[in-house]
């Protein structure tokens, strides 16, 4: 029995003593000296690690440049939107029933505002059509902030919300609004011919899609609204959009469309990306 209370008490005491040994003055195996070194060398060798991460981190910055990418990995055809922001871009609503539409109608108000005629006078300039809106810089000064060209809310006519404030939904002739994603430096169109968007039923709906209008005409993005140079040095860049107007779509049917850009210089979806340059939709006009 007394030799069981005397093993205790010697295996408590080596574990004191793994702790602390007051013959030694070791905490833990080691003597204050030790552990000075060893903090030493984790704190000089993580302060190395951080001045090394620092260090690349601003040679990376040196590299960038504040108005444009030093790399673009888009791809070289854009993708393309629409507006109204309907559920899984499917916009569906009933003629008689106002508050099917109501939303649609507030989304392409907001959507359109910053395209009012007066703001758009005040802010950017009254561009020569069909030509390229170059802007060099001289050599090391920068030719920023960019100007940009004026796209009025009554080129899209019909489709602006002027003429008719509800773009159509109420008469069963709905406006879509697409626009290009942007990507700086892009040109997508040469010899003065400008981009334009072409709208289609897929084969099984092309009996219920009924005629188009375009606004602008022809539907084009016109090239004075290209390149574009970045949010930051084109500050009040407007993007061109175009409206399409479905005239006599069936009712109460599902229409798959698909619009797409035509160019002499963007090249059509790839396997990689098969709707680059394109987007699809469903239209479903209930008459009730």
């Amino acid at each position: 029995m007394s030799g069981t209370k005397e093993e205790d008490r010697k295996g408590s005491g080596e574990w004191r003593d793994a702790f602390w040994n007051p013959r030694t003055h070791e905490l833990m195996g080691r003597t204050a000296k030790s552990w000075g070194l060893i903090l030493l060398f984790y704190l000089v060798f993580y302060l190395f690690l951080a001045g090394m991460f620092v260090l690349t981190m601003y040679i990376m910055l040196l590299t960038l440049d504040d108005y444009k990418p030093t790399w673009q990995d888009r791809l070289a055809t854009p993708g393309m939107m629409i507006r109204p922001k309907g559920d899984q871009l499917e916009i569906t609503f009933s003629v008689s029933e106002t508050e099917s539409w109501d939303g649609l109608i507030q989304n392409l108000n907001t959507f359109l505002s910053p395209y009012n005629d007066s703001y758009q006078v005040q802010t950017n300039d009254n561009c020569p059509p069909d030509q390229y809106f170059i802007q060099e810089d001289s050599a090391e000064v920068r030719n920023n902030p960019k100007r940009s060209c004026q796209f009025n809310r009554t080129m899209l006519e019909e489709c602006s919300g002027i003429s008719d404030r509800f773009y159509g939904y109420s008469s069963g002739q709905p406006c879509i609004l697409i626009k290009l994603n942007r990507v700086i430096g892009m040109l997508p169109g040469k010899d003065g011919q400008s981009p334009y968007v072409t709208c289609g039923a897929k084969r099984e709906d092309s009996d219920s899609m009924g005629q188009l209008a375009y606004y602008p005409p022809n539907g084009t993005f016109n090239l004075m609204y290209y390149p574009y140079y970045g949010k930051k040095a084109q500050v009040n860049y407007t993007q061109p959009l175009v409206a399409v107007k479905f005239l006599n779509a069936s009712m109460n049917t599902d229409i798959n469309v698909e619009c797409k850009i035509n160019s002499n210089t963007l090249i059509e979806g790839t396997e990689r990306d098969k709707f680059a340059g394109r987007v699809s939709f469903k239209l479903r006009i209930n008459s009730k």
